[in-house]
This record gives structure tokens, sequence and C-alpha cells, in this order.
């Protein structure tokens, strides 16, 4: 009776915090709530959540990587970087019918190597082309919906926050998952390239530009300082020569020194680079905007509101992952599975588990949550753990844009200013072109193993 009496407890809180949750309650607060609910219930004291949490970070030394690379995203947004990358690719594609919209989502790959965020990834080059593809004559809504698409390949293409708390977790080389995850990302940019220019040609969208070599030369040379920090961290990464958290602290060093000496050689050289695809002077395809020492406090600071938003949820969702397997969630739920059969139907199940879960959840609690359950369950009928690392955060990833819950939804429509259910209409196109991708990678191991020395 006891046990009944305790399961019927777990189940209230449970469907409380679910409707706090879908009143708008922060998932840092919902996920809080159930955790000292629990506690309450098991017997559990909140000293033991309080031990559980610092524990988290205590350990946590990977975990460095991720303030770092989000510091990274905001600095080469402000110092112009990314204005360059974006730049490179229209240049690239505007021959094309959408070839705005297809740069847009080139832009969001090339960023993603930097920045590693989705939402970083979405705000900033929403904010940048959205009022260019609406001026172009594309529909605000496709604009929109493409930029938040876009978006769900910062987690992917390395460097990448969402690895770095993966491999934490999961005790796998986060260089190895950086690398699996190059191939797979870029298929979904291709991917999502190829729908986006599928409905640009049935509505007749956006303006053709001539291929032209001396501008896609003009363009690659004023955006060498982002090439050059992708570089970076690939070579850095790939070659052993950083670990991923050095590799960050490097980068975000680059960027300083690039932005700074930037500014004043813009000064000192009288360039004007706001409008860098114009410009006819030599010195500005060389120097970007840049920041002067004065800015980097603010940029410091609105980095450290992100990390103090995600740090916490990593710890909360991490002693959440501790009662669930006090409750008998691992055992459950690996039942199931296991009760599946083989290799494809355990791996496809997981898949439609982790697509259901980032209808509901960020990508974070569903990996701090599921990862250390689903993991060792694929791992015993022979899936790759860094194969299925990547299946899995590339289906954590199209929860970005797949509703109810569908962040990079709610960031596009932050900074585009078009509503959240208006922009759901065009977003289907490119759900089908991730899922596509999404099931391709899972059943084709090269595609995220080919790259990794010794596979």
């Amino acid at each position: 009776m006891a046990e009944w009496t305790d399961g019927t407890w777990v189940t209230l809180i449970s469907l409380t915090v679910t409707f706090l949750f879908m009143l708008g309650v922060p998932v840092l607060l919902v996920i809080s709530y159930w955790i000292i609910g629990c506690s309450f219930v098991l017997g559990l004291t909140l000293d033991n959540m309080g031990a559980e949490l610092l524990n988290v970070f205590n350990k946590g030394f990977a975990l460095l990587a991720m303030p770092l690379f989000i510091l990274t995203g905001d600095l080469i947004n402000k110092s112009g970087i990314a204005r360059r990358l974006s730049d490179f690719a229209y240049s690239c594609l505007g021959w094309l019918r959408g070839g705005l919209a297809m740069a847009a989502i080139g832009a969001c790959g090339l960023f993603a190597a930097i920045s590693g965020s989705n939402s970083a990834t979405t705000a900033t080059i929403g904010s940048m082309l959205h009022p260019e593809m609406v001026k172009g004559g594309y529909d605000e809504r496709f604009s929109a919906a493409t930029a938040a698409a876009g978006g769900t390949v910062g987690i992917i293409i390395p460097p990448s926050i969402i690895f770095i708390v993966y491999g934490f977790l999961m005790n796998l080389p986060i260089s190895d998952l950086f690398v699996a995850g190059i191939l797979p990302g870029a298929l979904m940019v291709f991917g999502m390239q190829f729908a986006c220019w599928l409905i640009c040609r049935a509505n007749g969208w956006g303006y053709l530009i001539p291929i032209q070599l001396n501008r896609i030369l003009k363009t690659a040379f004023g955006a060498w300082l982002g090439f050059f920090a992708i570089g970076l961290v690939l070579w850095g990464i790939y070659t052993g020569k950083f670990s991923p958290t050095e590799a960050a602290g490097v980068t975000v060093g680059f960027c300083i020194i690039a932005g700074i000496l930037s500014y004043y050689a813009t000064k000192f050289l009288h360039v004007d680079n706001t409008q860098a695809l114009e410009q006819k002077s030599f010195a500005s395809m060389f120097v970007v905007e840049g920041f002067n020492v004065g800015d980097i406090p603010s940029i410091v600071i609105r980095s450290a509101q992100i990390t103090g938003i995600l740090a916490p949820l990593i710890a909360v969702s991490v002693v959440m992952q501790q009662i669930l397997s006090l409750l008998g969630a691992q055992e459950v739920i690996g039942g199931f599975l296991t009760a599946m059969g083989g290799y494809y139907a355990v791996l496809f199940t997981a898949m439609i588990i982790v697509f259901i879960s980032g209808m509901i959840l960020e990508s974070l609690p569903v990996t701090i949550i599921l990862a250390p359950i689903l993991a060792p369950i694929a791992a015993s009928v022979g899936v790759d753990p860094i194969h299925f690392a990547v299946i899995f955060l590339v289906g954590a990833s199209i929860g970005f844009i797949t509703p109810p819950y569908g962040l990079n939804l709610y960031v596009a429509s932050g900074v585009t200013g078009v509503q959240y259910f208006r922009i759901l209409r065009y977003i289907f196109p490119y759900l089908i072109a991730l899922i596509s991708v999404w099931i391709f990678v899972a059943l084709v191991p090269s595609t995220a193993l080919s790259l990794l020395p010794n596979r």
C-alpha cells in the first residue's frame, strides 16, 4: 500500500508541475519543484539536493567550455564577423531562387561552427537577415521560420555546448563527439537548403543575383577572421592540440584580439564597414567593425546571463535524473526498449522517445534525463556510443522547431516580431527535411564515424 501511495504522490506532483509548465513557469523552477516534491515522497533531505547540485560542478571541468563558447558567439556577433560570414554565403548562393534564404541557413552553419549555440545562432542570423529577406520579397513568416530552422545546427556542428554536456554525462571523448557532428551537421544544412529552394521556387521568392567569382573571393577575404576562428577550433580539437575547454579559451582570446585590433584599425584607416559587400577599399576586406575595450564588460555580462540560465538547469536536471533512477524509470524504459527486439527496433524506438520529449522539453533536460537511460540500452544491442550520441542529439535539435515548445520558434519570434503561431505554417517543410536527414544518419553510421581516427 505504501508503494501505491508513493506512486500516487509522484503522479500528482508530476501533473502539477506539468500544469505549471503549460502556464509558462520557467523549466528550471518546474524541475526544481518536481525534485523537491519527490524528495519528500522518497524521504530524501534537501541537504542531499544541495550536495548533489554542488557535486555536479565540482566534477564538471568539461563544462567550463560552455560559457566560453557562449562568449565566443557574442564576440563574433558584436565584432561583425557574423555579418561577413553571411555576406559570403549570399555571394555563393544568391544566383539560385531563394538564394538569400539559403544563404541564411548556410550562415547559420558557419556561425554554429564558432558559437555552439542554437539560440545564439537563431537570434544572430535572424536579426541580421530577416529584414533583408522581407525587403527581398520573401514572406515574413517564411523568413522567421528559416532563421528558426537554421538555428538547429547550432548544437550539432562543432563546437557544440550540448555535445560537451553529453560527453560529460556519458564519459565519452568530447573531441570525438565534435568530429562526429561535422558531417551530420553539414547534411542538416544541405537538407534544409534543398527544402528552402523548393519552397522559394514554388512561390517565386527572392531576387536573383549573377554569380561572380570576384564577389565570392571578395566576401571570402572579408570573412577570413571567421574562417580562421572555425579552422582554429577544428584543427586544435581534431589534432589533439587543444581539449574542448582549451579550444574555447583560445577562440575567445582570438575573437577579443581580432575585435579590438579591427576596431582601432578601422579608425586609423578610416574604413566604413557598415555595408561590407559594397566596400571598394582594399582595407575593408581585412578588418571588421570590431569593438573597443569598453564594450567587453557588456558582452561578458550578456554571455554570463545566458550561462546563468543554462548552468543551474544542468545541475537540477542531473539531480532529476538521479531521482528518476530511484523511482525505477530506467528499469521501466529499459524493459520497454528491450522488449522491442533487435538493433533497429531499439534504435528507432529510442528515436521516437527523444523526438516526443523534444516537443515538450528543451534539449538540455532531454539529454541529461534520457541519455543515461537510453544510451546503455542502445549499446547493449550493438549501437556505437558515438553514433548513438549523434543520433540522440540530432533528434534533440529537431525539438527546437517542434511545437508546442520549440525554443528556436520563440527566439525567432522575439527577434523578428512575427507571432509564434504564424511561423508554424512554414516550419513543417524544414521539419520533414531534418527528420529525413536524421533517419539517414541513423541508418548510415559512417556519416558520424567516418572522420574519426581508428573507426
